[in-house]
This record gives structure tokens, sequence and C-alpha cells, in this order.
């Protein structure tokens, strides 16, 4: 798992299968509870349903912090994906989401 903090941390996998990623990560949560996060599955040229389904339980988790759980993933389409997951295509979308996420947190929404 590779960690890039900034703005935003971006977390991405590193030959994982997504299920572990997804566990590793959920293990690991506390390292980035308080942060705007980033998961880029980008580098999955073949991804499921169920599998992208495994980070819904950490998402909830992690917005109920009241901080930003964003996954990039352009395989499924979005149709297909609950609206419970954040899930945009591409990098700029998912920094776009996590700016009007905090502008709304910061107006109180």
């Amino acid at each position: 798992m590779n960690i890039k903090r900034g703005e935003h941390t971006i977390i991405e996998a590193i030959n994982d299968s997504v299920v572990d990623f997804s566990s590793a990560l959920t293990k690991r949560h506390k390292e980035f509870n308080s942060e705007n996060v980033i998961v880029d599955l980008s580098k999955y040229k073949s991804l499921e349903l169920e599998e992208l389904l495994t980070f819904l339980e950490l998402s909830n988790v992690h917005r109920k912090e009241n901080k930003s759980f964003v996954i990039i993933n352009s395989v499924i389409p979005m149709e297909k994906i609950p609206d419970e997951l954040i899930v945009v295509p591409s990098m700029q979308e998912a920094k776009d989401l996590i700016q009007m996420d905090e502008i709304q947190r910061e107006l109180g929404f």
C-alpha cells in the first residue's frame, strides 16, 4: 500500500487483490481516519462490483467522522454502484468532490 499525504491523502494498492487491499485499509484506518481520503483503484483494469463493495463499510465509518472517502474507478459503470459509495472516474474529479465536501461542511450542511 502506498500512502501519499498532502492536501488529500491518496492511497494506492501495490500488488494486492482489491479484497486484500480493502482489508488492509480497514486494519490501518486509524492512521488516516482524520483525513480526506482518495482510494485510487485506477490501476485495476478488471474489477467486479462485489470487490468494490468491500470498501462500503470503511467508507461509511470514515464519512461518519465528517471526512471524505472517495474511490477512483472507471471500470464499473456508475449506475451499478450504490449511492452510499462515493466513486468517481478520475483523480481530478476526486479532488473536486473533496473540495465541494469541505465547502459544504464549512457552511454547515
